[in-house]
C-alpha cells in the first residue's frame, strides 16, 4: 500500500477537483511556483488560466475571488501564512460568507480558503504562527482542521464542492504526516462529521488537528493504567456534537488539547458546550496555549508555548484522580 503525505494529499485533492470540474481555480501568492509545496505541478497540468499568481495585496484577492464566486466559478485561495486571514477578515466574514444569508439565498459563494502550514513553524514567530480558527467558527464560517493525509483530502474536496465558504486549516504539524492510504479509497468526507481515532472508557481526549497524533501517543503510553478514547472533531463549525457528546456520556470524563491561545478558544467552547449537556465525573482540563500567547523566535521558547504530551498526560491523570 503506497504511504501518502498529508502535503501530497492536498495536491492531489486539489489536481482531482480540477480535473472534474473546470470552475475550480486557484489564486494566490507564489502558487505557480509552489512555494509551500501544496500546488506543486498543477501550473503545468492545468495552465496559467486556472493557476494564478497574484499581487501582494490579500484583501484585493480575496475579494476577487469573492466575485469569481458569485459568477459561477470555485476558487480556491491559498494563504502560506495564517495571520493573513487577520488582514481578510472583513472580505471573509463581511462579505462573501454574509452575502448568501443577507439576499435570502439568492446567491451562493463557494470559495475555499486553505492555509497550508499553519499554526507553528520552528521559527517563524509570532506574525507567523498563529492558529485562528476560533474567529472563523465564532462567526459562522465553516472551519475544518484535518489531522490525517486521507481527512486532507477528503476535507478539502467536501470544501470546494461546498456551496458556502470553507476555511481549510492544514496545521503546520501535520504537514509532514504519512500514512499507508489505498488511493482508490480517498473519497470526500463529510463536513461536521467527528472521527473517534481510537476507543477508551475512562476518559475522552478532543484533540485538534496535528495534536490527534500527540493524544494518540500519549493514550499508547497510557494504555495499561488508563483506557483514553480520542474524538477528532475534523469540522469546528459545524462542530459533531453528537458524536462526542455520546463518547462522553460514556467515559464521563473530558480533556481537550488544543494548540491556540486559551480565552476564547476552541478548546473552551468545547466544555462549555459539554457541561451543559452531560454530567462529568469529574471536573475538565484543557490544554493550549496560554492566554495571549505569541510565540517566540527562539525554538526553545517556541516549543514552550505550545501544548505539549507531558502536559495532555498531566491534565489526563488530574482528571482521573479528580473523579475517584
Amino acid at each position: 500500500m503506497p504511504r501518502l503525505s498529508y502535503r501530497k494529499a492536498l495536491t492531489r485533492a486539489l489536481a482531482d477537483e480540477m480535473a472534474r470540474d473546470e470552475s475550480v481555480f486557484l489564486l494566490g501568492e507564489d502558487i505557480r511556483a509552489a512555494a509551500s509545496n501544496v500546488t506543486a505541478g498543477l501550473l503545468k497540468k492545468f495552465g496559467p488560466d486556472r493557476v494564478l499568481d497574484t499581487p501582494l495585496s490579500e484583501q484585493a484577492f480575496t475579494n476577487f475571488a469573492t466575485g469569481a464566486a458569485l459568477a459561477g466559478l470555485r476558487p480556491v485561495v491559498e494563504f502560506q501564512i495564517p495571520s493573513l486571514l487577520f488582514l481578510v477578515f472583513e472580505q471573509i466574514v463581511n462579505h462573501a460568507h454574509k452575502f448568501p444569508l443577507m439576499t435570502g439565498g439568492q446567491c451562493a459563494v463557494p470559495v475555499t480558503y486553505l492555509v497550508p502550514g499553519s499554526g507553528s513553524r520552528t521559527g517563524w514567530a509570532g506574525q507567523h504562527s498563529d492558529h485562528p480558527y476560533s474567529l472563523f467558527a465564532h462567526v459562522g464560517v465553516t472551519t475544518l482542521v484535518p489531522a490525517t493525509p486521507a481527512d486532507a483530502y477528503g476535507l478539502l474536496v467536501s470544501a470546494i464542492r461546498h456551496v458556502d465558504p470553507v476555511v481549510l486549516f492544514a496545521p503546520a504539524g501535520a504537514m509532514d504526516v504519512r500514512a499507508d492510504v489505498d488511493f482508490a479509497t480517498l473519497a470526500p468526507v463529510p463536513i461536521g462529521r467527528g472521527r473517534v481515532h481510537r476507543a477508551g472508557d475512562d476518559v475522552t481526549v478532543v484533540a485538534v488537528g496535528h495534536l490527534v497524533h500527540d493524544a494518540l501517543a500519549v493514550a499508547e503510553e497510557l494504555a495499561g493504567q488508563v483506557s483514553v478514547e480520542v474524538f477528532d472533531p475534523r469540522t469546528l463549525y459545524p462542530f459533531d456534537w453528537d458524536g462526542l457528546i455520546e463518547s462522553v456520556a460514556r467515559t464521563g470524563r473530558l480533556v481537550v488539547v488544543d494548540d491556540s491561545n486559551r480565552s476564547c478558544g476552541i478548546a473552551g467552547e468545547i466544555i462549555a458546550t459539554v457541561v451543559e449537556r452531560v454530567r462529568l465525573l469529574a471536573p475538565p482540563r484543557r490544554v493550549t496555549r496560554p492566554d495571549g500567547a505569541v510565540l517566540p523566535f527562539a525554538p526553545a521558547l517556541d516549543r514552550a508555548v505550545q501544548p505539549g504530551r507531558e502536559q495532555l498526560t498531566a491534565a489526563i491523570q488530574l482528571t482521573l484522580k479528580d473523579g475517584s
